[in-house]
């Protein structure tokens, strides 16, 4: 890549809005969006979207428009696998999926995949453009949700069975994950922090392609995102914030 990227970031939520945030703090790097009438060309573009999949489908369709045929494509894949995302392509050998949740400010790492279909090339300039946020690259295996926010997501989830089943209050439960295991925070202020929809995501995600039950989402979880309090971000959540 040359030290001037010309990036573009696509998505409606709190991760496209932290992408450009984290990116624009970058010297030498011009954000831009994506249309159908965008010019030029654009060294990479990262796509965002992880609840709505056919969404998702459709803005990978508009950046294949817009973009040259070897234009690095950077897809969050919390809610689907980087092989069933680059399906969706005529050049799916470019695209290389990411899991990250929208807080970042303390995270010194971001996981990446690539699909069946990914050039390894496009694996090491993937790490590059990351590198410019003064993060790690970690390549693991393709999966919905990846590592760490498969984990996270799965102790989210336990804990909204254990609220919902009335074994223990929200604060409780926290307290109990906080102070009995160093935790940073407990799972359920935690998934307030990184948003709900996207711990949903992950396990749907889960749920759906590997079809155990242990990544069935909770019903809370599923009502809490239909609802709109997805956390923080929504200023209400597993808890209040108004």
């Amino acid at each position: 890549m040359t030290n001037n990227l010309r990036v573009a970031i696509l998505g409606r939520n709190a991760l496209a809005r932290t992408m450009h945030s984290l990116f624009s703090a970058v010297p030498n790097i011009e954000i831009h969006g994506i249309t159908e009438s965008s010019q030029g060309r654009f060294d990479a573009v990262i796509e965002t979207t992880n609840l709505n999949l056919e969404q998702k489908r459709e803005d990978l369709m508009l950046i294949e428009r817009c973009v040259e045929d070897d234009t690095l494509i950077l897809s969050s894949i919390l809610g689907v696998t980087a092989t069933q995302t680059a399906s969706w392509l005529m050049h799916p050998y470019r695209l290389v999926g990411f899991a990250a949740f929208a807080k970042q400010d303390s995270s010194e790492l971001i996981e990446i995949a690539p699909g069946l279909q990914t050039d390894t090339s496009y694996l090491e300039r993937a790490s590059q453009l990351i590198a410019y946020l003064g993060k790690d690259t970690e390549t693991v295996g393709d999966e919905a949700g990846l590592v760490f926010p498969r984990i996270l997501s799965m102790i989210v989830n336990e804990a909204a069975f254990a609220w919902t089943e009335k074994m223990a209050s929200k604060e409780d439960i926290d307290t109990a994950m906080r102070k009995g295991t160093n935790y940073p925070m407990g799972p359920l202020e935690w998934a307030d922090q990184v948003g709900l929809d996207d711990i949903y995501a992950v396990l749907s995600g889960l749920h759906r392609d590997l079809g155990e039950d242990r990544y069935r989402p909770a019903p809370i979880l599923r009502k809490m995102v239909q609802a709109g309090w997805l956390g923080i971000q929504a200023g209400k959540g597993f808890y209040s914030y108004e």
